[in-house]
């Protein structure tokens, strides 16, 4: 089985809780059990001379009701105030005098209030997700929330997950609620994986205590809300803000990959795994057949490296992948033969060869409103420039200050938190808003290994690139083929072979000439 190193612990599988760690919810689960307690409370004592104290989001939603069942956490606020009602049943009234029906009329506000804003999903989270997913480590979900698999589903992040166990699930089989470590645990049955081998992440007190009693072998808090003391007093062997606090350096316990080997210095080992193969070469364009520069309309490839790459084509396929648009990376590159991938992959030219992604058509309005409103709200933020490309939009920031980017991703998160059609990714120095659809560089590449009539074994397939959504295509080709990461080598990555900028690309591109016309001669 697979791990990974989180913060110096060699792990097998995470287990994650789904409100305030990974979705928004958390707050409009509070405004929930605030209306209906209030509600209650009133009705209990009409009298506003006599009227109790409201419940409070700040003390009573931690202390009594967060990670906890609903019909318990009904039960432990009313006890703390000295009510003890009967249980009743879990198909009461909503609003009954009852642990249940309050309970249910706790959830009728919850499913209102989540119709009114939706699910907003912490891009911080889905991101470090999948990053362990693609290094094949297992994840689980745990909820106590009997609406779970409702806001997963309007979330659209089930496909994060390999096995799940919530509030209905825990009722079914009686199972305790938080503190107790029962659901946790089950989660890691699911996985296959002993509980000292898996770490749990939890944004509430109670969780964090059931992942230490459950024997994890890492419990991360994490506090959203700045409330990290009650995390670490309950046992949190660490306390995190947002996911991006957990060190990338896989020597420092990184979220996956490993550090490549130099190309050029391994070339004699490339060559041999090419050897009586065919080539099929995908590349990059900016940061690997161009530097980064400031603006992207600067980003022009050199006449030695395009003298390379035309050479190239002219014994092997060659297709450009890039997340500018295609028309746009077409004109750079100006070599007529080559296969053009624009917009991540979705849309691709090539001889005899069209493609646009009908998912991707389907978003254009979504991005069309974020192009007007983000352009509108980043316009006075110096240093940012917001391109709208046919399918994402780019909001650059590498010359904007570093104090002003905190907002800037924020403007970028809140939106895509609110439009489920879009999804966030980043880069070196941009954020990037596609349609969330199961499409990138890597599912473009298998499908025109596909097309071109290359899904064979007698095919390397070859994929040059430097940023994060380079990575897409770097984990498909894990098993089929290889990859070649440009720029820092001290970063995690799922490629092969490390090069340390464009010169050394070009370096061996023209090696890999040599090399491919030498095969075509023997």
């Amino acid at each position: 089985m697979c791990s990974i190193a989180i913060f110096g612990k060699e792990l097998q599988a995470v287990i994650l809780d789904l409100d305030g760690v990974i979705t928004r919810t958390a707050s409009v689960h509070a405004r929930a059990w605030k209306a209906m307690f209030d509600d209650y409370l009133r009705r209990r004592a009409p009298d506003a001379a006599k009227s109790p104290t409201p419940f409070s989001i700040e003390d009573d939603y931690p202390k009594y009701v967060d990670g906890k069942p609903r019909y318990e956490g009904t039960q432990s606020f009313l006890r703390a105030r000295g009510i003890d009602l009967p249980w009743g049943a879990p198909d009461d009234e909503p609003g009954r005098e009852t642990v249940c029906g309050l309970g249910n009329q706790k959830n009728a506000l919850f499913h209102g209030l989540l119709q009114e804003g939706g699910v907003e999903v912490f891009q911080d989270a889905v991101r470090t997700i999948q990053q362990w997913r693609y290094t094949g480590v297992k994840t689980a979900l745990v909820s106590s929330s009997k609406n779970c698999r409702h806001i997963v589903d309007a979330a659209g992040i089930g496909s994060l997950f390999d096995a799940m166990v919530d509030g209905l699930e825990a009722e079914r089989d009686q199972m305790p609620g938080k503190p107790q470590p029962d659901v946790f645990l089950r989660a890691a049955e699911k996985l296959g994986v002993r509980s000292e081998n898996a770490a749990v992440f939890e944004d509430a007190v109670a969780g964090v205590a059931a992942g230490r009693r459950g024997g994890f072998g890492l419990v991360v808090g994490v506090a959203r809300s700045g409330r990290a003391k009650p995390l670490q007093q309950g046992g949190a062997d660490v306390v995190i803000a947002s996911f991006d606090e957990i060190p990338e350096d896989p020597r420092d316990g990184g979220v996956g990959g490993h550090r490549p080997p130099s190309a050029l210095e391994r070339f004699e080992q490339f060559r041999k795994q090419c050897l009586d193969k065919r080539l099929a070469l995908f590349l990059d364009y900016d940061g690997t057949l161009t530097p980064i520069v400031s603006r992207p309309e600067d980003a022009v490839m050199e006449d030695n490296m395009r003298q390379a790459v035309r050479r190239l084509a002219e014994v092997t396929t060659v297709a450009i992948i890039s997340g500018r648009d295609r028309a746009d990376v077409e004109s750079l590159v100006d070599l007529p033969d080559l296969v053009y991938a624009g917009s991540h992959g979705f849309d691709i030219r090539g001889p005899d060869l069209r493609r646009e992604h009908e998912g991707g058509r389907a978003a254009l309005p979504q991005l069309d409103a974020a192009e007007e409103e983000l352009g509108r709200d980043l316009a006075n933020v110096k240093g940012v420039q917001v391109e709208r490309k046919r399918f994402a939009l780019a909001i650059h920031f590498r010359n904007a200050a570093e104090e002003q980017i905190v907002e800037v991703r924020q403007a970028v998160e809140e939106w895509a938190g609110r439009h489920p059609e879009l999804r966030m990714r980043g880069g070196k120095k941009i954020f990037e808003l596609q349609p969330d659809i199961d499409w990138h560089k890597g599912k473009a590449v298998l499908w025109l290994l596909e097309v071109l009539g290359l899904d064979s074994d007698a095919v390397v397939p070859l994929y040059i690139g430097d940023d994060e959504t380079d990575e897409d295509a770097f984990a498909v080709l894990a098993d089929r083929g290889l990859g070649i990461v440009v720029g820092d080598d001290t970063l995690p990555s799922h490629a092969d072979y490390w090069l340390a900028d464009t010169g050394e690309v070009q370096h061996f591109l023209e090696a890999l000439i040599d090399m491919v016309e030498e095969g075509n001669r023997s």
